[in-house]
């Protein structure tokens, strides 16, 4: 059995799709006994969490499965192993690294107020 990452993408419509539109990529984790079983389960578990409901406002919300856009076997599992990268060209950087740094301090605030907590 090995561990494999898959890549889902889904589309999220509200209402008429009158929006700017909106994709939902997410990094899964799936153990398979291949590349091809995993990417069946990943398939799957797609396709089991694609929805429709109605929101606060009264609109119809669909959550649409578009696929799996990649799948990667992880040799061995370590301690800070790179699971995933994404290189991004930004118009506003300053923004962008102002904006990446605000989340990055609040997570590491959380973190604090949580082990205080406990």
């Amino acid at each position: 059995m090995k561990y494999y990452i898959a890549k889902m993408v889904f589309k999220i419509q509200c209402g008429n799709g009158n929006h700017i539109p909106q994709f939902d990529e997410q990094i899964r984790l799936f153990y398979a006994n291949s590349a091809n079983i995993a990417l069946q389960k990943a398939i799957n578990t797609g396709n089991e969490e694609a929805q429709t409901f109605i929101n606060n406002n009264h609109q119809l919300v669909q959550w649409i499965f578009l696929g799996i856009t990649d799948l990667f076997e992880i040799e061995k599992l370590t301690d800070g192993i790179e699971l995933s990268s994404c290189i991004k060209e930004i118009d506003e950087a300053e923004n962008y690294e102002y904006f990446t740094q605000k989340k990055a301090a609040q997570l590491q605030e959380k973190l604090l107020l949580t082990q205080t907590i406990i």
